[in-house]
C-alpha cells in the first residue's frame, strides 16, 4: 500500500506542475498582429501578436503573418521563409537610426514576401528592406520613405532574385542613399525584376552593381538628385535592361553607364528634363532599340549603338 500511495501521490505531483507551467506555443502556419495585440499571445486570430518580430517567433518556416488591424508593428529580421502580408489595412514598420526589415535567408530556396506594408525611416533609418543573405525576396504594394540610406538594399551573398511590383520609393535622401541599390556581396549575384515601381525624390532612383542582371518595367524615377538609372561596373557585368520606363526631372542623369562591364538596354523609354539625358561613360554602353523619347533634357547625349536585331 505505501508503495501504491507513494506512486499516487508523484502522479499527483506532475499533474499539479503540468497545470502550472505556461503552456509553449506550437508554430502555426499562419499568425496574426494587432494594434492592441500582445507578443505574449501565441498569435492567434482571436489572441495576436503586437509586432512582426514577436508573431515570427511563432510563425513555422514557410507561414504567413498577416495584420488584422491599423497599427506600427516595429522593425523585424527575418531569418526564414516568411510571408508578412496586409491586404486591407495600415501597417507600419517605422523605425529611427536603424534598418527596418532585415532579410538573412541561409537557405537558397527559401522565399519571403512583403506585402501591403509601410515602412517609415523617419528621417534617420538605414535602410527600409535589407537583404544580405540569399534565395528569393518579393516586395509587393509597398511605399518605403524617409531613410537614411537606400529604400532597398539587396546585397547577396549568393546567387538570389528579387522582385519588386507596384511600389513607392520616395524621400530617401540621406549622404549616399537612394532608391533601390543592387549591389551583390562576395560571392553574391543578382537576378532582379522591377515592375510599376515608382522612384521619387530620393538622392538617385536605382543603382546596379556587378554580377547583377536587372529588367525594369514600367517604372518611373522623378525628381531624384542625381541619376534617375545608373549601370557602374568594376570587374564584372552590371546590366540593365528598360521597357517602358521613364527617367524625369533628375538633376543629374537620365540614364548613365559607368565602367566596361556596365550596360543598359533601353526600349520605350521616356528620358526629358534632365541635366544630361543620356551618359555612358567609362566604357559603359546604353543600347536604344530606336523607340525611346531623348528629348528636353540640358544634354540629351547619344546612346552608343543598338542592340543586334533591334530598331535603329
Amino acid at each position: 500500500m505505501t508503495i501504491v500511495r507513494r506512486m499516487c501521490d508523484a502522479i499527483a505531483v506532475l499533474v499539479v506542475l503540468s497545470v502550472c507551467v505556461s503552456p509553449a506555443y506550437a508554430q502555426a502556419t499562419r499568425t496574426w498582429v494587432s494594434g492592441v495585440g500582445d507578443d505574449a499571445n501565441p498569435g492567434s486570430r482571436t489572441a495576436p501578436c503586437k509586432t512582426f518580430a514577436g508573431a515570427m517567433a511563432k510563425t513555422a518556416a514557410g507561414g504567413e503573418i498577416n495584420v488584422l488591424d491599423p497599427g506600427g508593428f516595429g522593425a523585424v529580421t527575418i531569418t526564414k521563409a516568411l510571408s508578412i502580408v496586409s491586404e486591407s489595412t495600415e501597417a507600419s514598420a517605422q523605425v529611427t537610426g536603424t534598418n527596418a526589415i532585415v532579410v538573412t535567408l541561409v537557405n537558397p530556396t527559401d522565399t519571403v514576401v512583403l506585402r501591403g506594408l509601410d515602412i517609415e525611416g523617419l528621417g534617420t533609418g538605414l535602410s527600409g528592406v535589407l537583404f544580405n543573405g540569399q534565395g528569393t525576396l518579393y516586395v509587393e504594394r509597398c511605399t518605403i520613405e524617409h531613410f537614411t540610406q537606400q529604400g532597398i538594399t539587396f546585397s547577396p551573398t549568393a546567387a538570389s532574385q528579387l522582385f519588386v511590383t507596384d511600389t513607392i520609393i520616395r524621400d530617401n535622401t540621406g549622404t549616399g542613399s537612394g532608391g533601390i541599390l543592387i549591389n551583390p556581396g562576395a560571392g553574391g549575384s543578382a537576378k532582379v525584376s522591377l515592375a510599376d515601381v515608382r522612384m521619387e525624390n530620393n538622392l538617385y532612383g536605382i543603382r546596379v552593381q556587378d554580377n547583377s542582371k536587372v529588367s525594369a518595367w514600367d517604372c518611373v524615377s522623378a525628381g531624384n538628385q542625381n541619376n534617375a538609372y545608373l549601370c557602374a561596373s568594376t570587374s564584372a557585368l552590371a546590366e540593365l535592361n528598360l521597357t517602358g520606363c521613364m527617367a524625369v526631372n533628375t538633376g543629374l542623369n537620365g540614364i548613365a553607364t559607368s565602367g566596361t562591364n556596365a550596360l543598359i538596354r533601353m526600349n520605350a523609354c521616356t528620358i526629358t528634363d534632365n541635366g544630361t539625358g543620356l551618359n555612358p561613360s567609362a566604357g559603359g554602353q546604353i543600347l536604344s532599340y530606336g523607340t525611346n523619347a531623348i528629348a528636353g533634357n540640358g544634354t540629351d547625349g547619344s546612346p552608343t549603338g543598338g542592340p543586334p536585331g533591334g530598331l535603329h
